[in-house]
């Protein structure tokens, strides 16, 4: 009897460019961001009108003349978001380098020295519950308090907004430190002889504040979204300057008569400079991953 022989399935082989496709695909989703900078830059360049003076009849509709409409005041509302872009991506990108780096700072020394005795140990378990202190206050109501006293500015919003932001980095840096302080790599370095602040600060931070460097882009979304909820509570960045918040305080009461351009097209920007900036968190913690 004459058998058959055996069939064999082989497997196919993976193409050698999937790998490149797949980097490809992760670094497209910087490509918002990127628009986003892109607009912050040369928005205020591409606004058609002056965005801060009456350059049409008062809640006009979106037309040949003015396509997204103009406000209650005669501002042309397509300058207005246009050229707000830059003031509120400067304001965003401004909080979340102070709040990150200050954060980064005040974490690491609080998860290295909190637990030990003496004037640093005091110090650092003192940062450690200033942290916890300030993140229990509502980040509004800290941002309303320090606006009130010191003036509706961009540079004090950006300082307010990042000190009640700050905890966030500052708790996720201390419990990164409090993991590694412990390492075998850290008590290696210390059983050389290293110093405790040549190992915090080239052995200790270095492999701890990647989770912080993480949360940044989310703590970018969250300035934008706080700037804007000043501007809307009227403790904003104040008129006629082009700024999202008052640009949606300023159109909800139209809003609320059916007459929607001069608060939808701030939400509309509002709205893709928070998913701009969700998509980088996306692709550094996909880096991360791999």
């Amino acid at each position: 009897m004459v058998m058959a022989p055996l069939s064999t399935s082989e497997t196919p082989a993976r193409p050698k460019n999937s790998g490149r496709s797949a980097g490809i695909r992760d670094y497209a989703a910087l490509i918002p961001f990127a628009l986003l900078l892109l607009l912050a830059v040369f928005g205020p360049m591409l606004a058609p009108q002056s965005a801060t003076e009456v350059v049409g009849t008062p809640s006009t509709a979106p037309s040949g003349e003015h396509w997204f409409g103009t406000d209650s005041n005669g501002f042309d509302v397509l300058s207005r978001t246009l050229t707000a872009f830059r003031l509120d991506i400067l304001i965003a990108i401004g909080v979340t380098v102070l709040a990150t780096a200050v954060g980064l700072a005040i974490g690491a020394i609080a998860g290295m020295y909190g637990s030990k005795g003496g004037l640093l140990g005091a110090i650092a378990a003192t940062l450690g519950r200033t942290i916890d202190l300030v993140q229990a206050m509502p980040v509004m109501i800290g941002g309303l308090v320090i606006v009130s006293f010191f003036g509706r500015n961009s540079v004090v919003i950006a300082l307010a907004l990042a000190l009640v932001l700050m905890p966030f980095q500052g708790r996720l840096m201390r419990t990164e430190v409090l993991r590694t302080r412990n390492d075998g790599f850290v008590t290696a370095a210390r059983m050389s002889g290293e110093s405790e602040f040549r190992i915090l600060t080239r052995h200790v931070i270095p492999n701890s504040c990647a989770p912080v460097l993480e949360n940044a882009s989310a703590i970018f979304g969250m300035g934008i979204i706080f700037c804007a909820g000043l501007g809307f509570l009227g403790v904003g960045i104040p008129l006629p300057t082009a700024e999202w918040g008052n640009m949606l305080a300023d159109g909800a009461a139209d809003a609320a008569v059916g007459r929607w351009w001069p608060a939808l097209f701030p939400v509309l920007a509002l709205a893709y400079s928070v998913w701009a900036a969700s998509r980088v968190t996306t692709f550094v913690s996909r880096r991360r991953r791999f």
